[in-house]
């Protein structure tokens, strides 16, 4: 090809260039034609600028000029000239200068394109399915070419500061062993041996603990991760995680060193402001009393109110009800909610009986006295009572109180805790240029599976007790609280992480509380068990979701935005119309058997 190479990027043009003869390379993002004179947005990954063909300069262009179309790829030289005054758009970073047309080569046409990349208010209407399948050509818009980098540079940032703090980055395998770990496993097919499967990793989990057994001390990785689960707004098959593991250190230790990422990243790469820091801490059972949820949004209060003790006194059978079988009574404020209509309380009902709440209820406080309230269970309650459960609520003239009782105090907690989302939305509190990160810390080990009538890991199986309940496996396994924590940010994990378990006894401790059996621990993780028997140190880490950070960074709820090739429901993939069906020829190489596929 005869194209000339570009001195410069069409985003990087100012006006100290003004005078300077350049070439740009590049697609047209927008042309404007008017006969003799025509105008054409050149962009390429860093923005776009202006260039004009003017006939009474190139007569020789203007043919050519008048024959380009979106996203044709043009090399092109000329002239760096200042706009005439009162022409300047000071919306682009080059609007104050253009390019005066000397050469323009035509690299490549374009056929019409299946949606257009140069109206994004029209791009708001397109299918995303069809987004994803021309992937290639969505990623060419600036908002997208601007994701990319953002991700490019966050990843940039934490490899430079981990690099500085003595961390070696090391890659682990991808093809690797099926373990039960939570999500189930894609299985790869292992041709030598028909019969056998490698798993790709749903983390790098046992392998980070290994290198701590090899003596690496500080590793870190940006980790591909597979898991076989079904998929949300912020959840995808495939997916990138920051994977970190440090030797001889403690749970504070770990914690500071992701509040020192996380920190640097939002302070140095995103306009958004970190609500406090140090990032406040919660143990568990705080989050759950306080907001309902191990995942908090500490961007607004709105805290939950334990109405137990007081509901117990009253008259109202159903509260009592729900005590006398173990439950609990809790309410949250709802600012100035005095004023919703029977239908809206009643439509905030119906949402606390999305999460398992039977009902809601709901008490107007007009002004803060036993006198000012409006309610059909106000008659329940003595007017010390009610003064009582005012000042518990900490309530104010116009809020509404909403109240939830139920036999199981976890259905109270997750409808109190989304309706507390709720009331936070629909009141502005939910401030979208805030980052309010936390530390939840103390899980329990264990939590009782009553349909299946077994422990199952709270985290992971290799989460190391703290020291002191180590008793309590033989008498009392709920009350065994783990060394893990999780990092939350705007309700929404972003990070997860443990001290690990690093003596093979307490291990199988903790297998054997899981139901697996010795013969399956040594089948599936007997080579973590032997590691263990050979010296390894204490250690600890953490996993933060690289996706999710970029999502809290731009407030984009769709996982898929950041993601330069995502899958779509089920994991589709439409673009390479992935998973799609092999040669029996392979099937039969693997030694799979052939299932006919239902018409």
């Amino acid at each position: 090809m005869a194209y000339w190479q570009r001195t410069i990027a069409c985003g990087a043009l100012r006006e100290e260039h003004v005078g300077q003869e350049v070439v740009l390379n590049g697609w047209v993002h927008r042309v404007r034609t008017f006969g003799d004179l025509v105008f054409i947005d050149l962009r390429d990954r860093t923005g776009l600028v202006q260039v004009v063909v003017d006939r009474s300069d190139v007569p020789h262009l203007i043919e050519t000029a008048n024959a380009l179309r979106t996203e044709y790829v043009l090399s092109l030289r000329g002239l760096v000239r200042l706009r005439k005054p009162g022409t300047e758009n000071p919306k682009l970073a080059t609007g104050n200068v253009e390019i005066a047309a000397q050469q323009i080569e035509i690299l490549n046409t374009a056929k019409t394109l299946p949606f257009p990349l140069n109206d994004e208010d029209q791009m708001r209407t397109v299918d995303e399915t069809l987004r994803v399948k021309h992937r290639y050509l969505d990623l060419r818009r600036p908002k997208m070419m601007r994701i990319l980098e953002l991700r490019h540079r966050v990843v940039k940032l934490i490899r430079d500061l981990l690099d500085a703090e003595g961390f070696l980055e090391i890659e682990t395998p991808i093809l690797t062993k099926s373990t039960p770990e939570g999500a189930r496993d894609y299985l790869v097919p292992y041709r030598l041996q028909p019969g056998l499967f490698y798993a790709l990793p749903q983390s790098p989990q046992q392998y980070k603990q290994l290198l701590m057994v090899a003596g690496c001390e500080r590793y870190f990785q940006i980790a591909r991760c597979f898991r076989d689960e079904a998929q949300r707004a912020d959840r995808q098959p495939e997916f990138t995680q920051l994977d970190v593991e440090m030797s001889f250190v403690t749970q504070e230790d770990v914690l500071q060193i992701i509040e020192k990422v996380m920190t640097a990243v939002v302070q140095q790469l995103s306009e958004k402001r970190l609500l406090s820091t140090p990032f406040p801490r919660l143990t568990y059972d705080e989050a759950l009393r306080l907001y309902g949820t191990d995942k908090p949004d500490l961007r607004f209060g709105l805290t939950l109110c334990d109405l137990t003790a007081l509901a117990q006194e009253t008259e109202f059978g159903v509260f009592r009800a729900a005590i006398e079988a173990g439950g609990q009574v809790k309410a949250v404020r709802y600012p100035q909610g005095a004023q919703l209509s029977r239908k809206e309380q009643e439509a905030l009902g119906e949402l606390v009986k999305e999460f398992g709440a039977k009902g809601l209820a709901t008490i107007a406080v007009l002004e803060p006295t036993p006198q000012g309230v409006k309610s059909n269970i106000a008659k329940f309650f003595s007017a010390d009572q009610m003064q009582r459960l005012l000042q518990l609520c900490e309530a104010e003239a116009g809020d509404l109180l909403c109240i939830v009782a139920d036999a199981n105090p976890k259905i109270v907690a997750e409808s109190l805790s989304r309706l507390r989302l709720e009331i936070g939305k629909r009141c502005g509190l939910r401030n979208p240029d805030v980052l309010a990160f936390c530390f939840v810390t103390d899980f329990p080990l264990v939590q009782w599976n009553a349909e299946e009538q077994r422990w199952e890991a709270e985290h992971h199986p290799f989460t190391m007790p703290y020291e002191e309940h180590l008793p309590y496996f033989d008498t009392d396994p709920a009350r065994i609280r783990a060394q893990c924590y999780d990092l939350v940010c705007n309700g929404q994990e972003s990070a997860s992480g443990s001290i690990r378990i690093h003596r093979a006894d307490i291990q199988q401790k903790v297998f054997d509380l899981l139901g697996i059996g010795r013969e399956q621990q040594q089948e599936r993780f007997g080579h973590l068990l032997e590691a263990f028997s050979y010296g390894a140190p204490p250690h600890g880490g953490f996993a933060a979701g690289i996706d999710r950070l970029i999502m809290n960074l731009l407030d984009e709820p769709n996982i898929r935005e950041v993601i330069a090739f995502p899958k779509m429901g089920l994991g589709y993939d439409p673009m390479m119309e992935a998973p799609s069906e092999v040669e029996e020829a392979q099937l039969i190489e693997l030694g799979l058997r052939i299932i006919p596929r239902k018409s």
